[in-house]
């Protein structure tokens, strides 16, 4: 049964996205330039200064605050040019990269951050390999015009050659640091005039049909003008035009030019990524595919957030909807927990404030209030039973014994190490033998997080001891003497998680290879999800 016209109308005019990039490209920046386009701040808080009296609107999170930087995913929900944006800011740390590749499932396009003086980062490789497995489409802005950098050619080649993705310019810089001027709207044959002085950088809009206009050499110097038609003449002529079905493949992606500080040039990116990117997509669930045209409501959760709100000590689920709308008040079923679960006050986000909703729709992101039964992963539905797949958790690379320094605070300790895992914040492993737990997290920073909020949410201290595993790998046995004898051989490194799935640590890649030819019939995986593989 599909949805009624108007229904449609709100799906359609949804846009669910993500910023990805590498750390101290600009992120936070631009998100608070997009939420002042939005009209959902009246001011952009101070990026990075560890001192400053106000801060990202994102970044709610005190250590966020202390080392500038993003380590959990925010959710802002505002409008724009009559559509309806929920943005998604993620981490964007390399530690982290395990709650940005979460986020990366619940939304339907993605807006990547290059910094123009350094070109493509480690970082955002890994994160564009995960937008090309889903065919995420891209929009990419070059940031940082207004400081020198590399040639805007340069950039280009230097995109296509690393990430493997053919790049569109729809706008040209024209110089760049103390020379930059502008950029040419190569779609609408505007320049766009920097003045470094101005709200926003903007010196004025011309509208330029014929690049031989001789205003253009009064405007920016007959020599910059000659060095952007020599430019643009390559880029138009030479160079791909761009395809929408290309684009929304994850196959191309439109390059804009601009500064995120100053707030130039973002604008005029913003209001060609509403009218590009898509609207909601389809949704893969193990059943089949769910289109978010549907009647029935559905969704799954892709994130967990224990103590947004320290003075309540509050829990809320982030549920992507994916088909249907939601309106307060409605039951939908959790198909792990088997149950109804009636969603009485659903809110929405912008960054730290938050509002009850009466309704949404497929796309918008749902914060449903948790007393510790929902997980990530879980789907939701008001019709047939669904199980929403690709939220996997990551085998860990550095392990931790965490040793109490008050014996008496264990239960504390447990309690906030089984919430901060269940967010995804780290990962718990409770070994066959003895009683300590056993953290396991991707990088060093994840390790200062954890200590952070165990002292300041939990009041525990504790230190952390380093332990002989490298990896871990869940694990499956059709053959049930098999799986006994693979327990009972490996007792000493068998664990299980926090959702009390099987899991083999390991001292060394060398010891997982030994391991899986001493026992064939039993099956290894690198991320939970293989689990529960067809």
């Amino acid at each position: 049964m599909t949805i009624t016209t108007k229904k449609k109308k709100e799906i359609d005019r949804r846009r669910t996205f993500a910023i990805i990039s590498h750390p101290d490209a600009g992120k936070t920046t631009i998100t608070e330039k997009l939420l002042l386009l939005g009209g959902a701040i009246q001011m952009a808080g101070t990026v990075k200064a560890r001192k400053a009296s106000r801060h990202a609107t994102s970044d709610w999170m005190e250590l966020e605050k202390q080392r500038g930087i993003s380590v959990t995913t925010s959710v802002m929900r505002f409008q724009f040019k009559e559509k309806e944006v929920n943005l998604l800011d993620t981490p964007g740390h390399q530690d982290f990269s395990e709650d940005t590749y979460r986020t990366l499932t619940a939304v339907d396009s993605a807006m990547m951050l290059i910094d123009s003086a350094k070109g493509v980062e480690t970082q955002t490789i890994k994160l564009m390999e995960v937008c090309r497995m889903r065919k995420t489409p891209i929009v990419t802005f070059i940031n940082k015009l207004d400081r020198e950098g590399m040639e805007p050619l340069e950039l280009l080649e230097n995109i296509e050659k690393i990430l493997n993705i053919e790049c569109v310019a729809l706008s040209w810089p024209i110089g760049m640091g103390k020379g930059f001027r502008g950029v040419y709207d190569i779609v609408n044959r505007m320049i766009h005039l920097f003045d470094p002085r101005q709200n926003k950088g903007s010196g004025g809009i011309l509208e330029i049909d014929d690049l031989d206009d001789g205003r253009l050499d009064d405007l920016i110097g007959k020599t910059a003008a000659d060095l952007l038609r020599e430019d643009l003449d390559l880029v138009i002529n030479a160079g791909p035009e761009f395809d929408l079905e290309k684009f929304q493949a994850g196959e191309q992606t439109p390059v804009f030019f601009g500064s995120a500080l100053s707030g130039f040039g973002v604008e005029e990116m913003f209001r060609n990524f509403v009218d590009i990117t898509p609207s909601p997509q389809p949704s893969r669930a193990r059943e089949r595919m769910v289109s978010p045209y549907e009647n029935s409501c559905t969704g799954f959760v892709f994130k967990i957030q224990a103590n947004m709100d320290p003075k309540h000590r509050d829990r809320i689920a982030f549920m992507r909807i994916c088909s249907g709308n939601f309106k307060r008040g409605q039951k939908l079923r959790n198909t792990r927990l088997k149950r109804d679960i009636k969603i009485s006050n659903p809110i929405v986000f912008m960054a730290q404030d938050r509002a009850i909703i009466e309704e949404a729709y497929a796309g918008d992101i749902l914060g449903i209030h948790d007393t510790g039964l929902i997980e990530i992963g879980d789907s939701f539905s008001s019709g047939e039973k669904l199980h929403f797949v690709g939220i996997p958790s990551f085998a860990p690379e550095i392990f931790r014994r965490v040793i109490l320094e008050d014996p008496l605070g264990m239960k504390k300790l447990v309690k906030g190490l089984q919430q901060l895992a269940q967010e995804g914040a780290v990962q718990l492993f409770k070994p066959l033998y003895g009683s300590e737990y056993i953290v396991g997290v991707v990088g060093q920073l994840q390790l200062e997080v954890l200590r952070h909020r165990l002292q300041n949410e939990y009041n525990v201290n504790g230190r952390y001891e380093a332990i002989p595993f490298s990896t871990a790998r869940w694990y499956k046995c059709e053959d049930e003497d098999a799986r006994i004898k693979f327990e009972q051989t490996m007792a000493r490194a068998i664990a299980r998680d926090v959702r009390d799935r099987p899991v083999f640590l390991s001292e060394s890649s060398w010891r997982l290879r030994y391991t899986k030819e001493k026992h064939p019939k039993v099956t290894f995986f690198e991320t939970s999800d293989g689990l529960y593989a067809e």
